[in-house]
């Protein structure tokens, strides 16, 4: 107990000794920050000599005593300067601090006298009743004092006093107990008096709080929440462990000859559970909102969020998308969300996900829930929409957005005041209560992830022109190769009247001619690209695709056409439409082998898109993966042909978009291939008659 009491007393001195730098290094003229660094130094002073005495197995010595009357009369002169009225005769209480001081003196000076008799033991002068009276009326005095400045104070004002006051009433109160306890049994109780450096020691971070909060005490000194979050983690920890080293001593106490045993794996399990929750995701998340809910007035360290939100979004590699949810979902302690993104076709597609289930569904930009988030550029918190949806009057959630795994919160993505996109968040690993400081946050920093969004998008656009400049400048060797096949033909148009009837030389220019015919194809078919001059026009759908399934007939396997509704109109240029058409037909031919089968449907749309008519390819070929579907076959310049450019379904998705459709896909590896374009059927304007 007597090295138990040292060190308590000791890191109580510690502690109040910490607390005079960040008081001392505050602004002058401050009355708080003069006296707080007093009784702070008058705390520490006492403590580390009731250390030194408890070394020595002292309880109590005169040199403590005077010490002890400074240390409390240090606190009240910090309380009166914080009670902020003191100068004003109102209320009593200028008499009161009168009788306080008196009572302070007089302790005093009776301890100085003691002091003259160092000889005298300790015990001695315990024994006093006037001594004991005294600082039990000091001990009352405080208290009365805390309870003063803490009703005096308004509701903003205490909350930022109300630990120093929980922790400088507390000192007093016990103090109170421990003097009354000695008066009544006439001895100091040893284990009492131990007891008092552990709450002297739990002072200390009530007072740091507190200066923390009150803005008169505001200097150059702060500990960051990472610092604290560490702190609390690591003193946890030696909390826990010290508890369960206790239990452990008493298992190997009452456990007779497997006690060493018994201890020994308790022990170990102890710590392997400590080390569990130390690396839980869910245990750090409740500490770090426990430390911004009780111990700061904002729920963010805005500098240390802003260094990780930047840092996440500016790493280097591809996902974007998914590390702009990963930075959004830091913010709020969400294990995962996918992000949805507007596409050209006006709907806002699945883009990313992280940690969480991938999106499946598309929402239209003009539907309820995206005007609604457009036109208010609210954060929407899913769960308070179910429970009281009229706090969000005029919004529509989808059902396949209600039914998405662990849904929470939808955080639109704004740039230059539209819509680009929205991330869904899922719920927090420990509860976190929502309210404007976390909404705002969310969307300043949905904001700026939609910047770096489109800033990436910008960057992929840019690409991709400069890749079409590419085209256009190796379109100049395509020229000069016409331009030789020109002068070939041109050669052998001029030697053939001369050697007309020779037989070898007929041989040769089928062979020639038959060569620059293929080659002509072969380059007309790369190049042929340059806009159509003619303006769409109604067309009858399945002429467009007999006609394109004509020009492939030669090629084996055949392509089977079913028309399953004739007569269908659409508004588009018949060239372009029949080479897209026939680009999809030659694409499902060549991934297929002879013995397998490529149909052609035409008829109403069978995936759910209202009135709209489709065309279906189907092949049984190769198939192709999601991930190749997703980074490459959309993507311009890149072919798994050796004599392809890559630009052919790239294009056909462009037009089928400039009509106003979609071109969709869906394939596995060795299950085939079906595309689908969907358009909007044409309906021929009604004329009225006039009379």
């Amino acid at each position: 107990m007597t090295n138990i009491a040292a060190l308590t007393y000791l890191l109580a001195a510690i502690g109040f000794f910490g607390l005079c730098l960040p008081a001392l290094r505050g602004g002058r003229g401050r009355s708080q920050q003069i006296t707080l660094p007093l009784a702070c130094v008058a705390t520490a002073l006492w403590a580390g000599v009731v250390a030194w005495e408890a070394s020595r197995q002292i309880l109590w010595s005169p040199l403590s005593g005077v010490l002890e009357v400074v240390r409390d009369g240090a606190w009240a002169l910090f309380l009166v300067v914080l009670l902020g009225h003191w100068r004003r005769p109102e209320g009593g209480v200028r008499r009161s601090l009168v009788i306080g001081a008196a009572f302070y003196l007089a302790l005093l000076a009776m301890l100085v006298l003691w002091m003259a008799g160092l000889g005298q033991p300790a015990l001695g002068i315990l024994g006093s009743l006037p001594v004991l009276a005294s600082f039990v009326g000091l001990s009352v005095f405080g208290m009365l004092l805390v309870e003063q400045v803490y009703r005096n104070k308004t509701i903003e004002e205490r909350w930022a006093i109300k630990f120093v006051c929980l922790g400088v009433g507390g000192m007093f109160a016990y103090d109170f107990y421990m003097y009354s306890n000695t008066m009544l049994f006439r001895e100091p109780n040893p284990d009492v008096w131990t007891a008092r450096g552990v709450v002297n020691l739990l002072t200390v971070p009530l007072v740091a709080m507190s200066m923390a909060r009150h803005k008169s005490w505001t200097t150059s000194f702060s500990v960051s929440r990472r610092v604290v979050f560490h702190s609390a983690a690591l003193f946890g920890s030696a909390i826990y462990l010290l508890a369960m080293s206790l239990v452990g001593y008493y298992l190997r106490f009452v456990g007779g000859r497997w006690g060493t045993v018994i201890q020994t794996g308790f022990l170990f399990g102890a710590v392997c559970l400590l080390v569990v929750i130390l690396f839980s995701g869910t245990a750090r998340s409740w500490l770090k909102v426990s430390i911004s809910k009780h111990f700061y007035r904002y729920n963010y360290d805005y500098r240390e969020e802003w260094m990780r939100f930047t840092r996440i979004l500016s790493e280097r590699g591809p996902g974007l998308g998914a590390r702009a949810i990963q930075a959004l979902a830091g913010l709020v302690e969400s294990p995962g969300g996918a992000l949805w993104q507007r596409g050209d076709a006006n709907r806002f597609a699945p883009h990313s996900h992280w940690q969480a289930p991938a999106g499946e569904v598309s929402e239209p930009s003009n539907s309820p829930f995206c005007q609604f988030l457009e036109k208010t550029q609210w954060v929407i918190d899913l769960d308070e929409y179910v429970e009281s949806p009229d706090k969000y009057e005029g919004l529509a959630v989808p059902d396949w957005l209600l039914d998405y795994p662990r849904r929470w919160m939808v955080v639109p993505l704004m740039l230059h005041e539209k819509l680009s996109g929205f991330v869904v968040l899922q719920h927090a690993r420990s509860p976190l209560k929502l309210n404007w400081e976390i909404f705002d946050v969310l969307e300043i920093a949905g904001n700026q992830a939609a910047a770096h969004l489109a800033q990436e998008d910008a960057a992929n656009a840019l690409m991709v022109a400069r890749q079409f400049e590419s085209f256009n400048r190796m379109s100049t060797f395509v020229v000069h190769d016409l331009k030789n096949l020109v002068a070939q033909l041109s050669l052998m148009n001029a030697n053939a009247e001369k050697h007309k009837d020779n037989p070898e030389f007929q041989r040769d220019m089928l062979e020639t001619l038959n060569h620059s015919v293929q080659k002509m194809k072969l380059l007309l078919q790369k190049l042929s690209r340059s806009e159509n001059a003619e303006q769409p026009a109604p067309l009858a759908l399945d002429k467009v695709v007999r006609q394109a399934v004509a020009l492939k007939n030669a090629f084996e396997p055949h392509p089977h056409l079913v028309v399953e509704v004739p007569g269908l109109v659409v508004l588009a240029d018949r060239e372009r439409l029949e080479r897209v058409v026939g680009h999809l037909i030659q694409n499902a031919i060549e991934a297929t082998p002879r013995d397998g089968s490529v149909m052609i449907r035409v008829g109403h749309c069978s995936t759910g898109v209202a009135g709209a008519v489709e065309i279906e390819i189907t092949d049984t070929g190769e198939g192709m993966s999601e991930e190749f579907i997703r980074e490459r076959l959309f993507k311009p310049f890149d072919s798994t042909k050796s004599a392809g450019m890559g630009i052919g379904v790239f294009e056909s998705r462009e037009y089928i978009t400039e009509l106003g459709g979609l071109l969709q896909v869906s394939s596995r590896p060795g299950a085939g291939t079906t595309f689908k374009i969907v358009l909007q059927p044409y309906h021929a304007p009604i004329a009225i008659a006039t009379s």
